[in-house]
């Protein structure tokens, strides 16, 4: 049954009404909401506010390297060291090395460019910090559904967006609703904001509806698969920040690696490769586990025999916003706003999304308190995006709006003329460059490309997919229908595989694609949909945008744990 037949023969769905709903309960969405309770506080107003999150709880999707920028949570909670906000480790050490396949090369920390510069910030868990922002928001009185995804934007009849509703529950693959049938519920608000992450599924709809992108470039993307371990103490550094650019990637592939220590023995360590790239055989699971095996990061999880003696904690994977303000929509539109990743203010430069989302919720949350306050609703909150041009915000995201376009000349190029334009020119360019086209259009065919030979997981050090989705704890409940649904069936072998030699069993980083053969030996795409870690790298590089991700049932996906 379509969703319209269910509704006709379930129907019709209850409403809850509020002056604000926030899809999504990340950093962004939960800074817009605190704020927003702040303001009314502040001004003995009454404002009602609810953040629907599609995770178990604030902070179970939440996936990200991350070293924090506080900047923006000493505007919005500046007593949060009292209030035990988990920002525990202030980061000591910055160590930038590029890598050739034997050796690396450490750039002295002198001659790094401002936007290299850690110091005052510390390493995080982000899913932390967002648990903890939840809690601060419930104390204001902000209501939160766990569990519950915006599944559809709900219009006026003006045109104008009135809220979402939540997706159904209980139905099973073949569409039918089950005998545990929920039929999901409307969320209306007077104004409704977006804050779902990178590639947000209603913020997709939503920027096409009103041509938000029209005349921005392209937005552009990188897939980050981080692993969490626990090292020996002899080998752990507090505070130290590693990154590396260079091997095991190609010069002409956008992309690099980080090494961060916690506090407590353990290391967040991860690789981002820009979804631009053009060899279909490149699989960036592969190349993160061979970047493993590099002496410069093999150290820190072996013994002086050479053998591993660390051990893995957790896994992960997630799409980021890699384009800058370059690429950044219009941010509002008649009866909403879009904050955070879901417009991808994430500053590439300086690998850093937390403050922008942090930033941007508090001026969405000032400009819909305005708004309420002289009775207004459903129209376009224009101070959001005036106040974001005079903010510090857009001058640290315009002063690096070309680090990621200098790439497609190459890892040498870039580094010089990125050190060029800070160093020398202070962040005052005079020229901006441009990108034309989407990540999944610099798709070349396979017979173009050469084949990638990566090496076989050991079980130690290097892993499999579905070991590594294993510790990410995901799980979806296995009736549902596939949230990874196709426009055409036909496309994944008569294009993908003809075509791309099968390139989304290796750009999925859980192992949700393989072609499998049929008793007549031919070919067909098998989707393991339970395998799913939520990252969207489907939905961004197919080549013919034939795969599109829908919400799956609330509270379905991975269950992230000290990442």
């Amino acid at each position: 049954m379509t969703n319209e037949e269910i509704l006709a023969a379930h129907g019709p769905r209850e409403s809850m009404e509020y002056d604000v709903v926030i899809v999504g309960g990340g950093p962004a969405g939960l800074s817009t909401a605190i704020r927003l309770k702040q303001l009314a506080a502040a001004k003995g107003a009454e404002v009602s506010v609810v953040v629907l999150e599609k995770g178990s709880e604030p902070g179970a999707h939440i996936l990200s390297g991350a070293i924090m920028d506080p900047i923006a949570l000493n505007e919005l909670i500046p007593n949060w060291k009292e209030l035990g906000a988990p920002l525990n480790q202030p980061v000591t050490d910055d160590a930038y090395i590029f890598l050739s396949e034997k050796t690396g090369y450490r750039v002295p920390n002198m001659v790094l460019p401002p936007f290299a510069d850690n110091h005052g910030n510390y390493i995080v868990s982000l899913g932390a910090v967002t648990k903890w922002l939840g809690e601060q928001a419930e104390a204001l009185g902000v209501e939160i559904f766990p569990g519950f995804t915006g599944a559809e934007v709900l219009y006026n009849e003006n045109g104008s967006v009135k809220g979402v509703a939540t997706g159904n529950m209980g139905v099973g693959k073949d569409g039918e609703p089950m005998e545990s049938f929920q039929l999901g519920m409307e969320l209306l608000g007077k104004y409704t904001v977006f804050a779902e992450g990178a590639r947000g599924h209603l913020g997709k709809q939503v920027i096409a509806k009103f041509k938000l992108d029209e005349g921005r470039d392209p937005q552009s993307w990188g897939l980050g698969i981080k692993e969490l371990w626990e090292i020996d103490p002899a080998k752990h550094q507090p505070g130290f920040v590693m990154h590396t650019a260079g091997w095991p990637m190609e010069s002409d592939t956008y992309g690099g690696a980080f090494l961060y220590h916690f506090d407590d023995n353990k290391v967040a360590l991860g690789f981002v490769v820009g979804l631009g790239y053009s060899n279909p055989y490149l699989s960036p699971f592969e190349e993160f586990q061979r970047w493993k095996t590099h002496p410069n990061v093999r150290y820190y999880f072996e013994n002086d025999k050479g053998e591993i003696t660390a051990k893995r904690l957790g896994y992960g994977a997630r799409a980021i916003n890699a384009s800058g303000i370059n690429a950044l929509p219009k941010t509002v539109f008649p009866g909403g706003a879009l904050v955070g990743c879901d417009a991808g203010f994430l500053n590439v430069s300086r690998i850093k999304g937390s403050h922008s989302a942090i930033k941007t919720g508090m001026l969405a949350a000032d400009a819909a308190f305005d708004a309420l306050q002289a009775g207004r609703q459903h129209d376009t909150l224009k101070a959001y995006p005036a106040a974001f041009e005079k903010s510090w915000l857009y001058t640290e995201l315009n002063k690096d709006r070309n680090f990621k376009n200098w790439f497609k000349h190459g890892l040498t190029i870039a580094t010089l003329m990125n050190g060029f334009e800070q160093f020398v020119l202070r962040g005052r360019m005079p020229w901006t460059l441009r990108r034309t086209k989407p990540d999944h259009a610099y798709l070349k065919p396979a017979s173009e490309c050469k084949p990638i030979d990566y090496p076989k997981p050991d079980g130690k050090l290097t892993f499999d997919r579905l070991s590594s989705v294993f510790i990410s704890n995901t799980n979806h409940e296995e009736q549902q229908p596939a949230h990874l649904t196709l426009k055409d069936a036909s496309v994944p072998v008569n294009v993908n595989l003809a075509k791309y030699a099968g390139l989304e069993a290796r750009y999925c980083p859980a192992g949700v694609y393989e072609f499998v053969k049929n008793e007549d030996n031919s070919d067909r795409l098998q989707i393991n949909a339970q395998n799913c870690v939520h990252c969207k790298t489907c939905d961004i590089k197919d080549p013919t945008q034939n795969i599109v991700w829908v919400t799956p049932e609330g509270g379905g996906g991975p269950n992230y744990a000290g990442m």
